[in-house]
């Protein structure tokens, strides 16, 4: 999953026209990295919201521009897994 998430986080990304040919899982999203921006930020967050069904706070966008990649896309995987785990949770 967390593979199939940095695919997709790295297609957006070179949409919203950042080069992502020099990044690795060790990238930061912030300023010692890719540089995003908080409105970039808030667009990723919202694309990968409609693509894997979690949610982000507005509050996280500061935690998230710390993070590197990996530490990005595993923190997806953890809430698609946690959203996953809920639903089979109530379906029972």
């Amino acid at each position: 999953m967390q593979e199939q998430i940095r695919t997709f986080v790295l297609a957006a990304l070179a949409e919203m026209n950042y080069d992502v040919d020099d990044v690795t899982g060790d990238t930061d999203l912030g300023p010692a990295g890719l540089d995003l921006e908080s409105l970039a930020l808030a667009e990723l967050s919202v694309q990968v919201e409609d693509e894997f069904g979690v949610k982000f706070d507005l509050d996280e966008m500061e935690t998230t521009a710390l993070m590197t990649l990996d530490q990005f896309t595993a923190d997806v995987a953890r809430r698609v897994a946690a959203n996953a785990a809920a639903a089979a949770g109530s379906a029972a």
